[in-house]
């Protein structure tokens, strides 16, 4: 057999999974669903599902070839146990190497070229993640949609329908949100709530964020109300784990939109921090943790 050559870096999120070669002997990239969760029941098999799934279009003797494998998994932080196990199953499974951490520290690592430093994290969810040049972690919010994420997608999206509906029922100002509502229940208020319930809920309330942001952009005084508090969240949580950083980096859907962008970066600059755009992404990340390197994500990091 040939010499093994490259690592195929994994980005792998609850709802997709993003594979991409480094390295390796010619283009490899691939996508498919992603795995609930390392911390979840079944979350090892349901990952392991995942990875391999993605890439079964792939001939076997392209998988035989690659030299190492890196992942980043939605909840391996919250796992070690599990990480573990994902990480040997993984091993033995692809005979390579294998590095296995956080999907949050693959994000940072590529977001700061494996720097250390401070990445907010404003998708669905919200997180700040601060790692030091010694390898220290300081985390703030990620507590999940009902606990926090304050300035979230979803948080956006639950500010939004609720002002809808406080508009609808005159106990709030009136709002073009509330055309926006009825869109989603076919004009029928009260049947709102139990669209938003089950285990998608998180989902269906941020995928409204998209139209309270357009009304922000509008110029809709209830919506741009709540764009400027998501705004201030983040930065909140952002400065709680940066008070000797000067520069927060942002990745995120949330950090696409310029208007929540621009809010963001007069927050941040009123608590004496700069905003900044990552220098790559998760799978550059990952990539860059393949190997030992002397990084400060080093002590997050499984190896099997």
């Amino acid at each position: 057999m040939s010499e093994r050559r490259g690592c195929i870096a994994v980005d792998l999120g609850k709802t997709t999974i993003r594979l991409r070669g480094y390295g390796t002997a010619r283009s490899l990239d691939a996508t498919g669903s992603g795995a609930p969760g390392l911390a979840d029941e079944g979350g090892v098999a349901a990952a392991a599902h995942s990875i391999t799934a993605a890439i079964t279009t792939w001939p076997a003797e392209t998988v035989a070839g690659i030299a190492s494998w890196s992942i980043g998994a939605a909840g391996a932080g919250s796992a070690p146990s599990a990480s573990l196990a994902l990480a040997r199953q993984l091993r033995e499974r692809l005979d390579a190497p294998i590095t296995l951490t956080s999907d949050m520290v693959t994000a940072h690592a590529g977001a700061m070229q494996g720097r250390p430093g401070t990445l907010l994290i404003a998708g669905t969810g919200a997180v700040a993640l601060r790692i030091s040049d010694v390898g220290a972690v300081d985390r703030s919010d990620g507590w999940g949609p009902w606990l926090g994420d304050e300035g979230s997608g979803r948080w956006i999206g639950q500010c939004g329908l609720s002002a809808a509906l406080r508009a609808i029922d005159g106990r709030g100002p009136h709002t073009a949100l509330e055309s926006d509502a009825l869109t989603l229940c076919d004009g029928v208020p009260t049947a709102l709530p139990q669209l938003m319930t089950g285990a998608s809920a998180a989902a269906r309330l941020g995928a409204f964020a998209p139209s309270v942001l357009a009304r922000a952009d509008e110029e809709d005084p209830v919506a741009s109300a709540i764009v400027l508090d998501a705004a201030r969240a983040l930065a909140d949580t952002a400065a709680s784990v940066a008070p000797s950083d000067r520069e927060v980096v942002l990745v995120g859907g949330l950090g696409e939109h310029d208007g929540l962008r621009l809010a963001l970066d007069t927050a941040l600059v009123e608590r004496g921090l700069l905003l900044r755009s990552p220098r790559g992404d998760a799978l550059d990340g990952a990539a860059l943790l393949a190997e030992p390197a002397g990084l400060p994500h080093e002590r997050l990091v499984i190896r099997a």
